[in-house]
């Protein structure tokens, strides 16, 4: 998949016997939480996951694969939420033949649905340009009629899926006021696009470490994470 798990322990800290014994659970709990990630109940991808430590019960009975998957699969989903995650969307490539005095407004109608210009390059031979673009799939709905009806027509589009973006803002941040019937700001859409899909599926709203861990936990992987960061810095 596209992700990666990545046992970084040492064994004078870790029994990598029994670490191994329970080696293909923890990549089944892994593989379960990168396939319904805690975001939107949607695969995680481009994220590096590291074991640097492990404590394993010695007793066969406390190890089994209905004990180690859950765990795992908690593990992962409270390390990526404390990682700053960000969702991702679809961009299609766009590539719209037109006259050369429609081009502003195609500029314009591309700018207002978050699409950008890459190229605009005059056709040999015609008296058309090409004006080639980046466009996020979820703003191309509607996109055609919209090219049609501010060029009168003479605007032709062609669009293909190209690859996946960061969406703006950080879903996490509760501080952001979603307001109905209102376009959320460009910072706000990756939490406006968060609580609107989990809202669809059904689930709560917000996303929260505490439903994996306890609070005495969370405080303490908080401060780990504090400390890592001083060190880094």
């Amino acid at each position: 998949g596209p992700n990666i798990l990545l046992d970084d322990t040492l064994p004078t800290e870790v029994d990598k016997g029994l670490l191994g014994s329970v080696r293909d659970s923890i990549v089944q709990g892994f593989q379960w939480g990168a396939r319904e990630g805690p975001l939107c109940d949607e695969p995680i991808r481009n994220v590096k996951f590291k074991i640097v430590d492990a404590r394993i019960a010695s007793e066969p009975l406390h190890r089994g694969s209905g004990q180690i998957i859950p765990t795992a699969r908690r593990v992962a989903y409270s390390a990526f939420l404390m990682a700053t995650p960000r969702l991702m969307e679809p961009v299609y490539y766009v590539e719209i033949q037109t006259p050369i005095d429609c081009v502003s407004a195609i500029y314009t109608v591309l700018s207002r649905r978050r699409g950008h210009v890459t190229a605009d390059v005059p056709q040999p031979g015609t008296p058309a340009y090409i004006v080639k673009a980046f466009l996020p799939v979820i703003e191309s709905f509607g996109f055609e009629t919209d090219l049609r009806y501010h060029t009168q027509g003479q605007a032709f589009c062609l669009s293909v899926f190209d690859h996946w973006a960061i969406v703006p803002g950080d879903p996490l941040d509760k501080s952001i006021v979603l307001r109905p019937l209102e376009p959320a700001p460009i910072q706000h859409l990756a939490r406006e696009f968060m609580v609107k899909t989990r809202r669809r599926k059904g689930m709560s709203e917000d996303v929260s470490i505490n439903k994996f861990f306890d609070e005495a936990m969370v405080v303490e992987l908080a401060q780990q994470a504090a400390d890592l960061h001083q060190q880094m810095i």
